[in-house]
């Protein structure tokens, strides 16, 4: 669907040149709710807008569905633009125009009838729960009604591709959670490609199938969204990462494992990851009676992925006559991310 070939971008100055982007590739798949993940500054709007050219690329290629939006012409990128979509952090909706306008206006440029225009805004307005506000001005909304109303103007051309800027930074959680549940029944109704650009990691858990981790202008990391989670390479994505999957322990966990007494036996303390299916199963349990060890898990968590599960679990195996070295063997021998904190 979106194929991005050695994409750079430098904003030349007389203070100096800035590199926003360099040597990214991407490919994102027709239907997926791809994630670009990174901190402020490191080139992740640059990209955005580049996908849709309000920024020209300095050199390399991003061709959609077969196009390659460098070689257009302005009156053909123009054209072009219809079919794509976009959203914004602080929405961008006209003021002085009602719920049922700002949803108009696109249509309107694009020259549809009047008839057309109504049944499309009324579909509109069903598909993202606002029918009731339809003749509300912005002023009167909640933050989460105004991105709404943002994304059914998006819609509004039937785009192949919505492109997200950061659409949930302005909302509460619980509204975040909303809008995120709004884009992922989109993108299962319209098969809509949807490219989301955020710097919460929640965000990504919650609604994208792949991610790429963005460092310093260049794509550091990439992948689904389960490989990345379950098996972060970078410092970067492991920074994300950190109160999601407990790529670091908490200070008063780290004091509880000091103050544990091992007695005269073997141990260790180990961190284990569990990802998809294997969640379910009793593993701990198996373990105690095959290695007779004792195990006493120390914390413990499940969440999801989308649909697939993943888990961690701190657990201290204590034994005699290397139970404990079998029993961390036998983990890893099952594909567990399995990592020793500390032997005793």
């Amino acid at each position: 669907m979106i194929y991005i070939k050695d994409l750079t971008k430098i904003y030349y100055s007389d203070s100096g040149d800035v590199k926003a982007l360099e040597d990214v590739n991407l490919h994102i798949k027709q239907g997926e709710i791809y994630g670009v993940i990174g901190l402020s500054g490191a080139g992740k709007s640059t990209l955005l807008r580049c996908i849709n050219m309000l920024e020209t690329p300095t050199s390399g290629t991003i061709e959609i569905d077969g196009v390659d939006m460098t070689k257009l012409s302005p009156y053909e990128l123009k054209e072009y633009r219809k079919k794509m979509g976009m959203i914004f952090q602080h929405f961008n909706l006209l003021s002085s125009r009602t719920v049922w306008g700002n949803i108009a206006f696109p249509l309107e440029i694009a020259g549809l009838d009047k008839q057309t225009i109504k049944e499309k805004v009324d579909n509109l307005l069903e598909l993202v729960a606002l029918t009731d506000k339809a003749n509300s001005f912005p002023s009167q909304l909640s933050g989460g009604q105004k991105q709404r109303v943002g994304i059914a103007r998006a819609l509004a051309n039937d785009p192949k591709v919505l492109l997200c800027d950061e659409a949930t930074s302005a909302l509460d959680p619980q509204t975040t959670l909303s809008i995120l549940n709004l884009l992922k029944d989109i993108n299962t109704k319209l098969g809509l490609t949807i490219v989301l650009i955020t710097h919460e990691m929640n965000v990504i858990k919650h609604i994208c199938h792949s991610v790429a981790v963005i460092e310093k202008s260049k794509v550091v990391e990439q992948g689904s969204v389960l490989e990345v989670f379950s098996n972060p390479k970078t410092e970067t994505a492991k920074n994300f990462l950190k109160n999601i999957t407990l790529s670091e322990l908490p200070d008063e966990l780290k004091d509880r494992i000091r103050q544990l007494d091992h007695g005269n036996l073997e141990g260790k303390i180990v961190k284990i990851g569990f990802f998809g299916q294997i969640t379910t199963q009793p593993i701990i349990s198996t373990l105690v009676k095959k290695f007779d060890v004792n195990a006493n898990i120390l914390f413990g968590n499940i969440d999801y992925i989308q649909e697939d599960p993943y888990g961690v679990l701190v657990v201290e195996l204590n034994g005699q006559n290397g139970g404990a070295n079998e029993a961390l063997n036998y983990l890893k021998g099952l594909g567990l991310n399995v990592e020793v904190i500390e032997s005793v």
